[in-house]
């Protein structure tokens, strides 16, 4: 399964090297995993839900959520593979950042959670925090988390059941070093941050406007 994964995102040029990115948690690492270069391709990102479904088809789940946005992507694709193995409908939903940044249910979906197994699946963790986040929301609206499964895991040894409060296992890991931005090396080189992917712009921006 883990080769499997790896192929999959070799195979769509989603895994990025020798360069100087920023993720979602600020954290800074010269090899990045563009999980918006899977997802277009439905076949392959299918496969990546039938992997995740697989690992749980034997688990007592009635809802799959993910955080947004490629969680809701990867929450769909889980629950339809899981329901076909199973035999049942098993829902996929997701929940969305709020201004404080933490991770929430709207539309109502808060009501298709309580007393219910659900299983949280996300595409990566750096630190776990997102999925940490949605494990809280699902918890405070009384659900029970069955299970945390990432589809690639970057720091196994940072990333674990403790630190997303739940059950956690990874398809896939891919162990990528990652650093805040006082101790990256790859700043102290001077070397240009990529703002085609991932959250570089957005640091720039913000550090230009703390430079003030």
């Amino acid at each position: 399964m883990d080769n499997e994964v790896i192929d999959i995102l070799k195979k769509t040029k989603a895994i990025l090297a020798d360069d100087h990115f920023v993720g979602t948690s600020g954290r800074h690492f010269a090899t990045y995993i563009n999980k918006d270069a899977l997802y277009p391709h439905t076949g392959e990102t299918s496969r990546i839900g039938e992997l995740f479904a697989t690992k749980y088809k034997n688990e007592d789940i009635d809802v799959v959520i993910g955080p947004a946005l490629g969680g809701i992507i990867l929450s769909t694709w889980v629950a339809y593979h899981l329901s076909k193995m199973k035999s049942i409908d098993i829902l996929g939903i997701y929940t969305e950042k709020n201004a404080e940044k933490n991770q929430i249910f709207t539309r109502g979906y808060d009501q298709l959670i309580k007393n219910k197994k659900v299983l949280v699946v996300e595409d990566l963790t750096t630190t776990g925090g997102s999925v940490a986040k949605v494990v809280k929301s699902v918890k405070q609206v009384g659900g029970e988390v069955a299970g945390v499964c990432v589809m690639v895991n970057r720091d196994p040894k940072i990333v674990t059941n403790e630190a997303v409060g739940a059950p956690f296992s990874s398809l896939a890991t891919l162990e990528i070093p990652s650093y805040t931005a006082d101790e990256c090396p790859l700043c102290k080189k001077n070397k240009p941050i990529n703002t085609t992917v991932g959250h570089g712009k957005k640091f720039l921006e913000e550090k230009a406007r703390q430079d003030k």
